[in-house]
């Protein structure tokens, strides 16, 4: 069995909240384009960068145990 190379947590929680923070800031500047309401598009933004926090997490600490696609051993680097 192959051994992965160690990535930290806190590189998967760093990546998700920078990612989160560009994605939110798309969702209320769309959120606002179509209400034309920046309360709203903010309650929007809000619930949204928890939920998707969460689950981005997940999915990327699910995709670091089930798989080895991308990922480059240091005493294997093909």
């Amino acid at each position: 069995m192959s051994q992965k190379s160690k990535v930290s947590y806190k590189r998967h929680l760093f990546k998700t909240i920078t990612w989160r923070i560009i994605a939110t800031l798309t969702t209320v500047f769309l959120a606002w384009l179509f209400t034309g309401d920046v309360s709203l598009a903010l309650k929007f933004g809000t619930v949204e960068v928890i939920i998707k926090m969460v689950f981005y997490f997940l999915h990327e600490r699910a995709w670091y145990s089930w798989t080895d696609f991308g990922v480059k051993h240091k005493n294997n680097p093909k």
